[in-house]
């Protein structure tokens, strides 16, 4: 398992709040917790921007993606709306998580609640060479649903 350094810092006021944790051995994803004061509500199809009460600093060729957590989703469909949604390596602002509620019920988020994942991924970027005609291949134009299936 690759490990890679980043830096953590609390937002002011967020010094209650532990700081995000892998809750398994080999978890891909550390839960990121609500740094809400008291309770939000997310009404029945409604979109919230949520703090998570920390900033990161992501060491270059590499991005944090916030992902939703599936026991959230699956309960309460809760869940984030621009999955995943980027930190890039070069952001030092608050995450953020846009979370949505896709359930059938209005739904509260308390301080600390775990709402949302983070996982520490690899980048790779792309020098893209414009030329007139691609490459063949035996799928060729053939888009969504072309196999049948």
């Amino acid at each position: 398992m690759q490990k890679v350094k980043v830096e953590i810092k609390k937002s002011e006021g967020c010094d209650d709040l532990p700081l995000p944790k892998y809750m398994s051995e080999h978890a891909s994803g550390m839960d990121l917790l609500a740094a809400v004061e008291g309770s939000l509500f997310l009404e029945v199809n409604e979109i919230k921007l949520v703090s998570s009460g920390i900033s990161i600093a992501v060491p270059p060729g590499f991005e944090a993606q916030v992902r939703p957590r599936s026991g959230l989703a699956l309960k309460n469909g809760i869940t984030v709306v621009n999955s995943p949604g980027t930190v890039d390596a070069d952001y030092r602002g608050e995450v953020g998580v846009i979370l949505r509620n896709s359930g059938s019920s209005r739904f509260e988020i308390t301080r600390g609640m775990r709402i949302a994942q983070m996982v520490i991924q690899p980048v790779v970027q792309a020098d893209l060479i414009e030329v007139k005609e691609l490459s063949a291949t035996d799928r060729g134009e053939g888009g969504f649903g072309h196999t049948g299936h």
